[in-house]
């Protein structure tokens, strides 16, 4: 007959070693944020055409809004697509 070993400790679990991300507008001043640079703008959209969140791309707060902002503007004259291809 086998018999289960009983433990006192928790087993505790390692947690995966996450890199701290870092916004690239803050780090590199030169690039600007604007509606007219679709191409920056695409890098910030999922296939579907959402604006991907700042805890997985790694902007802070201030450069996030003004990326959601441009977004939307963009949006408004028909720069960038309010919604990804359908037909997927």
């Amino acid at each position: 007959m086998a018999f289960k070993r009983k433990t006192t400790q928790p087993v505790r679990k390692r947690k995966a070693f996450t890199r701290k991300k870092v916004c690239r507008f803050c780090t590199d001043t030169e690039l600007v944020i604007d509606y007219k640079e679709v191409r920056t703008l695409r890098n910030f959209l999922t296939e579907r055409s959402k604006i991907i969140p700042r805890r997985i791309y790694g902007n802070c707060a201030k450069h996030q809004r003004q990326m959601t902002e441009a977004i939307k503007r963009a949006r408004q004259i028909a720069l960038l697509p309010y919604t990804g291809n359908p037909n997927i």
